[in-house]
């Protein structure tokens, strides 16, 4: 046995060699997204692959994370009620949003500046969600410009949009989304101002990254990602760059960008929004019935039910305890979405039958993204795939289209 194993490591040492060498990496960080089982192994084997100082940026909440911790705890004290004896041999995930046909119910999340994870940052994501049949929502605040994510990952996009002061550079962000092919605009509506994120302020995390010891210590012990980001930089908001005063640069850029959220952002200006957007409009950030109600009178095809994964206010709902309110106070008016917390198949099961057409999904992509470019984005969406599969199965239920209050049990959030 020894012989064997001694000679088999030989034959695999002499065809890695002969491999060039980034292949060789390729396929190391593929292997080990592929030995990933579920979304806790990826995010396992993200806090290993990366510097702690990028993790915690995508780990953390703001304040105490307390709504960070809210999101999880909540979504798994619903309980699932299944049924039996239902002829389950064959289970149907497909659906539709916003009238595109997707695979199953889940789409990426817009998340910003994901080129400190990765080089290939936005656009793995949105290869990764097109392999599984889906869509992407790429953020205004991304490491790649507009089109080039349009052009780099052909499939489904949504255009995520913050609400700047600067209505200028706003409107030639629509119509550059516009004219690239992106379906839909998601205005994110609860980054008034920005929230304090403790595990930032820690590690004197910045962008770009500063030249801390802690993120100098965190670049040697993580060889790969070093390399990557020296060889590949992506850390700025392209989108941003040569605003403000005018220079071309990642620290010009931010500085704009942070000068830039709008507080005085009120439901007068939704119209505006819809107008120059012309197309669906969805809100993001929206936890409130009334509010629901409100930007479904004034023409929202979707309402995102989040509260930004925990990173915005602390002591927020959680997003599933707000959920069925705000799916039963829009009724048929526009479709309701769900983000933040899910990290099973069965929380996707759990948001739908509250009453979500289909879930949103942000930290699951950027750990696969962390491991492994876009094939680890993919292997998060495959893992939730078929757990979903799974528990729709043992739950007894034939289809997503079959989900309502009935297969679940709520405890009230007081």
């Amino acid at each position: 046995m020894n012989e064997f194993a001694r000679l088999l490591g030989r034959q695999l040492g002499s065809e890695l060699r002969a491999l060039p060498r980034a292949a060789r990496r390729r396929a190391s960080a593929s292997g080990r997204a592929a030995r990933c089982a579920t979304i806790g192994d990826l995010r396992t084997a993200a806090r290993r692959a990366l510097p702690g100082v990028i993790f915690d940026f995508i780990d953390g909440g703001a304040g105490d994370e307390v709504t960070l911790r809210r999101n999880r705890a909540e979504l798994d004290a619903v309980r699932l009620r299944p049924r039996v004896l239902t002829d389950v041999a064959a289970v149907e995930t497909a659906t539709t949003i916003l009238g595109r046909p997707v695979a199953l119910p889940l789409m990426g999340a817009p998340m910003g500046l994901q080129g400190l994870i990765h080089p290939d940052g936005e656009v793995a994501v949105a290869r990764g969600m097109h392999a599984a049949g889906s869509i992407a929502i790429v953020s205004s605040m991304a490491s790649y410009g507009v089109e080039e994510v349009a052009a780099l990952a052909p499939g489904p996009l949504w255009f995520q949009l913050y609400v700047f002061r600067d209505r200028g550079f706003v409107r030639e962000l629509i119509e550059r989304a516009r004219a690239a092919g992106y379906e839909a605009l998601v205005l994110t509506v609860d980054v008034q101002v920005s929230a304090a994120r403790e595990r930032d302020r820690r590690n004197g995390f910045g962008i770009p990254p500063r030249a801390t010891a802690r993120s100098l210590a965190g670049g040697v012990r993580h060889p790969r990602w070093t390399a990557r980001a020296l060889r590949r930089p992506r850390m700025s908001p392209v989108n941003a760059l040569g605003r403000g005063d005018g220079l071309d640069g990642p620290v010009s850029a931010v500085t704009y960008i942070n000068d830039q959220y709008d507080p005085g952002l009120t439901w007068d200006d939704l119209e505006w929004f819809r107008d120059a957007w012309g197309g669906p409009l969805v809100l993001k950030g929206v936890l409130d019935p009334e509010d629901a109600r409100r930007a479904a009178a004034l023409g929202a095809a979707g309402i995102l039910v989040s509260n930004h994964g925990g990173r915005q206010l602390d002591h927020a709902p959680s997003s599933i305890s707000a959920l069925p309110a705000v799916a039963e106070a829009v009724g048929d008016d526009a479709e309701v979405y769900l983000d933040s917390g899910v990290r099973r198949g069965s929380d996707i099961v759990k948001a739908l039958a509250a009453g979500a057409r289909a879930c949103v999904v942000g930290r699951p992509l950027a750990y696969g993204l962390g491991v492994a470019g876009a094939a680890g984005t993919a292997r998060a969406a495959a893992i939730l795939h078929e757990e979903l599969r799974t528990a729709l199965a043992l739950a007894g239920c034939r289809s997503v289209h079959e989900l309502d209050g009935t297969w679940i049990d709520q405890p009230t959030v007081r």
